[in-house]
């Protein structure tokens, strides 16, 4: 998803990793500690560039597209959860010879970076989730999102109705009057989405809603975690942040004040320095 005010190309920065099943597209910039980046659902690597721009002064930042997103290819039928896109992105890392590196996810960049976290305990030095949870996704939510879902892939679009409801689970309550470009650009992003990626759409977001409780392996997580959660974050309320906190020993956890969803975006100097602050400690 293209952002108008974008001070940094991550197109000059982008290559492609060719796989049997597709190709995954990432952009991969600056040097040092290797950072792997995970956007959310319905979003691309560009949901993270202010913070690229500010990372890649230290770090070397690696940034994926989701399967069925930006620029990479449709989800392959081998992929089956979340687990599956976390060796493919542990044979991303192999590619680029990097053995060790540090996982930022928000929504399901948390999910499956927990999920990486666990298959390479050895490798993934830090893990920051953003409004993510990793435990079961509550069956109301999960029956509502499914259904949406169901629609999606039945009209091959995402038609104008059902954008007017999903837009506003990605923000503060007060975005569409405090940063209407930013609402603006993600609404029309979905008017748009491309038809043959709908199916992908629908699969993926099937796997992260019917995903497994990894909160019962949250004592195997014993790596740095860092936990974010914006304070008026919908689809995954602060309450769910302080639960992997409790869950997960020695975690911390940090609160970004006036943001929605995509913390990044509608807060990102402050999403930027929590991560410097969190990265600084153990990756000097």
């Amino acid at each position: 998803m293209k952002l108008a005010d974008m001070t940094l190309n991550l197109d000059d920065h982008r290559h492609t990793f060719e796989l049997p099943q597709g190709s995954i597209s990432y952009v991969d910039i600056g040097e040092g500690p290797v950072l792997l980046l995970g956007h959310s659902f319905l979003w691309d690597s560009d949901m993270w560039w202010p913070q690229i721009a500010s990372l890649s002064q230290h770090y070397r930042c690696i940034v994926p597209d989701l399967w069925g997103h930006g620029l990479s290819t449709t989800l392959p039928k081998e992929t089956q959860n979340l687990t599956d896109i976390a060796r493919e992105y542990l044979l991303l890392m192999d590619n680029l010879n990097v053995e060790h590196f540090s996982v930022i996810g928000l929504s399901v960049g948390g999910m499956w970076g927990a999920e990486l976290a666990l298959l390479a305990p050895k490798r993934v030095k830090t893990l920051a989730m953003l409004g993510c949870f990793i435990g079961f996704e509550p069956e109301v939510s999960r029956n509502k999102y499914n259904q949406m879902l169901d629609t999606m892939s039945m009209l091959q679009h995402i038609p104008n109705e059902m954008v007017e409801q999903i837009a506003p689970l990605f923000f503060a309550d007060n975005c569409q009057t405090q940063n209407p470009q930013l609402f603006d650009s993600f609404k029309s992003h979905l008017l748009n989405y491309p038809t043959e990626s709908i199916e992908s759409v629908e699969r993926l977001g099937k796997m992260i809603f019917g995903r497994r409780d990894l909160m019962e392996d949250s004592d195997k997580l014993t790596l740095p975690c860092l936990i974010m959660n914006g304070t008026e974050d919908k689809p995954r309320p602060i309450i769910e942040g302080y639960l992997m906190h409790d869950a997960i020993d020695g975690s911390e956890f940090v609160h970004i004040a006036d943001a929605g969803h995509i913390s990044t975006l509608e807060q990102s100097q402050f999403v930027s320095q929590q991560l410097h602050n969190f990265l600084s400690k153990y990756l000097a």
